[in-house]
């Protein structure tokens, strides 16, 4: 019969580990000595409201903005090393706002993507049929959904240790919103995600793990359906009332009403 010291020696170390993590953009402090770990598996949610430094988080974790502290991936601290060195070391980054490539095709903006000697491009058609169609088509000619859809499909073709999803359904229409949610289910089953999202019934589909941040500090970690389910937490720490979460929404339309933060 195990122990629970047992259980805990044979759980997984987290992939990302932050301690004491700060950052600055143009001198002004962001995010101030974050503490927060995430698992080996599933979906991590980095939550609070607009402005509290969850985007900024994501960004210093792989050096996009001024840092200090520590940022382990894998057991190796990066914090000291290139952006392109932190990416090329296992981190897939979806950025807030897509960013895709405008002017090149479908097919040119994966391409681009690809560092590995094997990109998964089966895996990229396999989620993503309706890219395959439209390879040839400018990026900057698609739907806020498709380019959302490109966005993430560039993370994927990789072998990633861990992706950092940056709001990936914003914007988007709730059948699209569907659709995102479904494939980020479908891509932690192979990588763990540390997710930036506002959609809470999407949070609520998908997240195992949940982050609350303030001021861009760490107030709150812990299970994610914990946090939903209290009233007072999110009120507090979200400002919404507990509806925008609501209990016992059905995994297979996680977003009908879009509520957001």
């Amino acid at each position: 019969m195990s122990t629970p010291a047992d259980h805990r020696a044979t759980e997984a170390p987290p992939i990302l580990r932050l301690e004491g993590l700060s950052a600055s953009i143009a001198g002004q402090q962001v995010v101030e000595d974050v503490t927060f770990t995430v698992p080996a598996t599933g979906i991590t949610a980095l939550l609070g409201r607009n402005g509290v430094g969850k985007t900024s988080t994501l960004k210093a974790i792989i050096g996009l903005i001024d840092r200090s502290g520590s940022v382990e991936l894998d057991g190796e601290r990066i914090e000291k090393e290139a952006t392109f060195k932190i990416i090329r070391s296992g981190v897939g980054y979806v950025p807030e706002d897509r960013e895709v490539f405008a002017k090149l095709t479908v097919a040119e903006n994966l391409r681009l993507a690809e560092r590995d000697a094997a990109p998964r491009r089966q895996l990229v058609e396999d989620l993503f049929p309706d890219l395959l169609a439209r390879s040839a088509q400018m990026a900057g000619t698609l739907s806020g959904g498709q380019q959302q859809m490109v966005s993430l499909a560039r993370a994927l073709l990789n072998t990633n240790k861990i992706l950092l999803v940056d709001e990936p359904t914003k914007g988007l229409a709730p059948k699209i919103v569907g659709e995102v949610a479904e494939t980020l289910a479908e891509a932690a089953r192979t990588v763990p995600i540390l997710l930036v999202e506002q959609n809470l019934h999407v949070v609520r589909q998908l997240a195992e793990g949940a982050v609350v941040l303030s001021g861009g500090r760490v107030v709150h970690t812990g299970r994610a359906r914990d946090f939903l389910d209290d009233a007072d937490l999110i009120q507090r720490h979200l400002g919404v009332s507990a509806d925008a979460a609501p209990a016992g929404k059905p995994a297979g339309n996680p977003v009908e009403k879009g509520a957001a933060l």
